[in-house]
């Protein structure tokens, strides 16, 4: 098989993948979520799990060492079994407090620490970066197999630069589809549906390669047996500590894997889903192990002496002329080392991100939370957290040399990820676990793995000197690597998992008996370890300071403006408000950054909320109400909570009614004394010049003159009828729609021809889109065109700017057309924005507006009986309106 044909092949293997990824991106992105968020889906994204390591490297391991090879699959198939103690608790963590990593989750419970998310980023990075360049090193093999075999083809690239373009086609994949936005819950639903794919393939794969093993070359199940009996593999025996110690770093592994908790903690869609995974993915791992030991076992028996056993996988069928079967192994292996890398690299950015990006950019960027979009800063942030992941990978595969055994890698970067799991259980099931415990057991288990396990993995010499290794530094010879403490004769990884996570969890126990969590350590202990009990304590936010408009400004540039808008219209109609400002309440505060660290991690979310709070508000009371640990107090204290809530969000409502009210009173009496005004002025004027006409004796040009002034008046004062007769039959919901198919951007062209009438000595710049909106409706387009006249005119009124200018921007959402008016003046007032559609409500002097003050008060009506809406959107920096219009109006609304 030629190795061009072997590029091409991986070349459309990757596209298939790639249209996978879009289309369910696409689905989703309508909201057509369906399968994607199916049980199969999340259990087949799990098979992560399954990396080159164990569909290369098992077979590597299971012909070096026997088989020892299955502690890598028991360990969790007993986390899965035993899902509802462990895993069901993270979960639903993850969903209650919007967890985006594993770091997010250790930063939360500890007090929101920055400290603690940063020191398991750099932890989960360094460890990770062996088991990428695993994969790496498994993809540059695999090639290497094809290239040796058939040298027909065009010349294929050494090892370095097969490494170098792998790495940058995963890099350019993942942030296509793990880089396109902030999702609230940071869900990528094309990647993960690209990871079932490749799930179902390295399975298929390797069932195929063993099933020609076993019935193509052995001659049956007999026969395979009968050759598993006789081989003489390396290490047939048990050893039940190596294997004890095997078994719980891999359970360890699964739990705290970035990969694994992005998939089975953040990608979760249904806790319930859990419950199907704890049989479906044991049950997978069996079939992914089931023929390991035969291909291993015919592997030695066929091949020739020196043969890498790790490639056993393709070496097989090629040297039995099954090029087919090679290449569909191939692709497995491939999909094994692909999809880890894509997901962890994802994990990593993340983490990169909000826990040392964010931070830094908060602290040293003038804006702050006040600052620029920074939804481009993350995302950038975690565009080059990926090359950067890759990178590192790279290089230790280059350093390293890249000819280690791959499940010898893989247990490396198992031990550095599993340093964080003391702190993950303690945090989740000990209330009195501590930040400062979580720092010193963290660190204490990270040095002893990097000191024992990781820098020796690059060899002696490279790192550490020979001498270390054989007398210890500065010859203390009970701090060899592989002897701590005098204990020599140990398996180097047992010795080295051993002594991490010893010192690990007793730094970590001392640490936190020692010393005294702070308030918030308090709150969200609490509320960790009682998830199942709902929210425990009292809530994190006091009243704060901040503006609800400035609140809203922040979390556009986070989450968007429609999602922003959508959240902040939910908490002020759950107030008992209009509009889009809700109060700046505990519980819309608490909710606001639960929702703000689904996108940027709890730790950074709480540093921007409380820059513009002004402070994390944590009482003494409060203190004294966590310190309080009676369940009939909390369920007392509760209810009471709850009736006060009640009862201040009704006196609030009351209190806003009042007050608009009041506010129409006074502008119903100014509306009163306006119209006395408006209609007196015309009818003085035609009363005044009728008479003088009927007296005669003027000559033909002041007749015509008085009649023209007569004339204008009469138009004036029937102008101000109409709309007070449109406003009534408006209101009455009588008035009769022509409904008929018309194209939205004429009736634009047609309100910006008729607005220039007003003040037309301004010279507007107007901002559109053309193509966005060449969209055809079944509406009234006179009654439509008449609210887009009304809002263009207002603008060219009202906008104060020196170089005023007026945006046009038009959407489609749901069978339903948004077109939003936004000026670059100095906005509406917070005061009157709630009266602005009213018909007593004017926004400025009646000399300035030089009208009724009704042109609002008729779009409202008008958008009602249209099937639509209108409303003003704050925190857009100058005046804005939306309309919105339902795309087809099938009858008149009532």
């Amino acid at each position: 098989m030629p190795f061009n044909i072997l590029v091409a092949a991986c070349l459309a293997y990757v596209i298939v993948l790639f249209l996978v990824a879009f289309l369910a991106e696409r689905r989703a992105s309508r909201g057509r979520l369906g399968f994607l968020q199916s049980p199969l889906i999340y259990t087949l994204s799990l098979s992560i799990y399954c990396t080159a390591w164990t569909f290369y490297g098992a077979v590597g391991y299971a012909a070096r060492s026997g088989l020892e090879f299955l502690t890598i699959y028991f360990g969790p198939t007993l986390v899965f079994i035993g899902w509802w103690w462990l895993l069901r608790k993270l979960v639903r963590i993850g969903r209650h407090y919007r967890v985006t990593s594993i770091a997010d989750l250790i930063s939360a419970r500890f007090g929101k620490s920055n400290l603690l998310g940063v020191i398991v980023t750099v932890m989960a990075v360094i460890a990770a970066t062996p088991y990428i360049a695993l994969q790496l090193q498994s993809v540059v093999l695999s090639f290497g197999v094809f290239a040796s075999e058939t040298p027909d083809g065009f010349l294929p690239p050494d090892a370095e630069q097969t490494a170098i373009w792998v790495a940058v086609g995963l890099a350019l994949f993942t942030i296509l589809f793990g880089t396109r936005n902030l999702d609230a819950k940071e869900q990528h639903h094309g990647i993960v549906t690209a990871i079932a794919v490749e799930a179902v393939v390295k399975l298929v794969a390797l069932l195929a390669v063993g099933t020609f093993v076993v019935w193509g070359i052995a001659g049956g199940i007999g026969e395979t047996i009968a050759k598993i009996d006789a081989a003489n593999l390396s290490a047939w025996q048990m050893q039940p500590g190596r294997w004890t110690g095997l078994i719980f770093l891999s359970a360890a592994a699964v739990i705290c894997l970035p990969r694994m908790f992005q998939v089975m903690v953040v990608e979760n869609a249904d806790e319930g889903h859990l419950a199907r995974a704890s049989w479906a993915f044991p049950l997978y791992l069996m079939l992914m192990s089931l023929f390991i030991v035969p291909i291993a076992v015919i592997g030695l028996e066929r091949l020739p002496a020196g043969s890498n056993p790790d490639m056993f996988v393709l070496t097989l069928p090629l040297a039995e002329g099954q090029g087919g079967l090679a290449m569909l192994a191939f692709l497995g292996g491939f999909s094994s080392a692909t999809s880890m890398v894509i997901v962890e690299a994802i994990a990593l950015a993340t983490m990169v991100s909000n826990h040392l990006v964010m931070p830094l950019w908060l602290r040293f960027s003038r804006a702050g939370a006040r600052g620029d979009d920074l939804r481009g800063v993350v995302l950038m942030a975690r565009r080059i957290g990926i090359v950067g992941v890759l990178a590192l990978g790279y290089a230790y595969y280059h350093f390293s040399g890249g000819s280690a055994a791959l499940a010898a890698i893989g247990l490396i970067a198992f031990l550095g990820v599993a340093q964080v799991l003391p702190v993950l259980i303690g945090g989740i099931f000990w209330r009195g676990a501590t930040r400062v415990g979580a720092v010193a057991g963290l660190l204490t288990g990270f040095v002893v793995w990097g000191y024992t396990s990781f820098l020796p993995s690059f060899g002696p010499g490279a790192v550490l000197s020979a001498s270390v290794f054989s007398a210890g530094p500065f010859g203390l010879e009970w701090l060899r690597p592989h002897a701590l403490f005098g204990t020599s004769g140990l398996d180097p990884m047992i010795h080295a998992l051993f002594w991490s996570m010893a010192l690990n969890a007793t730094a970590f126990f001392l640490g936190s008996v020692l010393t005294f969590p702070g308030p918030v350590e308090r709150l969200q202990g609490a509320a960790f370890v009682n998830v199942f009990e709902g929210q425990i304590g009292p809530r994190r936010w006091a009243h704060g300071q901040a503006e609800p408009e400035e609140l809203l400004v922040m979390s556009q540039r986070i989450l968007g403006e429609d999602a922003a808008l959508a959240l902040f219209q939910t908490a002020a109609k759950a107030q008992g408000k209009g509009g889009f400002l809700p109060d700046p309440t505990p519980e819309f505060l608490g909710a606001l950054e639960g929702r703000l660290s689904g996108s940027v991690g709890a730790a950074t979310a709480h540093a921007m909320l409380s820059q513009l709070v002004g402070r994390a508000t944590v009482t003494v009371e409060e203190l004294m109400a966590v310190a309080s640990e009676s369940a009939q107090i909390m369920e007392y204290s509760a209810q009471l909570e709850s009736k006060q809530e009640e009862l201040t969000r009704t006196a609030g409502a009351l209190r806003e009614a009042n007050e608009k009210l009041m506010q129409l009173s006074i502008q119903k009496d100014a509306f009163l004394s306006q119209i006395s005004h408006e209609l007196r002025t015309p009818m003085t004027s035609i009363r005044a010049f009728s008479e003088i006409l009927t007296e005669g004796g003027l000559d033909a040009e002041t007749v015509m003159k008085y009649g023209r002034i007569i004339h204008d008046e009469a138009k004036r004062l029937t102008r101000l009828l109409d709309d007070l007769l449109d406003l009534s039959v408006l209101e009455n919901g009588t008035v009769q729609l022509n409904l008929a198919l018309t194209n939205l951007h004429d009736m634009i062209d047609k309100a910006l021809i008729a607005a220039r009438q007003t003040r037309p000595e301004r010279s507007f710049q107007i901002d559109r889109d053309p193509v966005a909106e060449n969209v055809f409706l079944r509406t009234d387009a006179d009654r439509l065109t008449q609210v887009f006249i009304n809002l263009i005119a207002n603008t060219r009124k009202y906008c104060a700017a020196d170089d005023p200018q007026l945006r046009i921007a038009v959407r489609l959402r749901g069978g339903r057309v948004i077109v939003d008016f936004i000026d670059n003046g100095r906005g509406i007032p917070k005061d009157a924005q709630a009266l602005i559609f009213e018909k007593f409500a004017r926004l400025t002097d009646g000399n300035r507006a030089g009208g009724a003050g009704l042109g609002l008060a008729i779009c409202r009506e008008i958008m009602s009986n249209l099937g639509g809406t209108i409303s003003y959107l704050p925190g857009q920096g100058g005046a804005a309106f939306r309309v919105t219009v339902p795309i087809r109006l099938e009858k008149q609304a009532a």
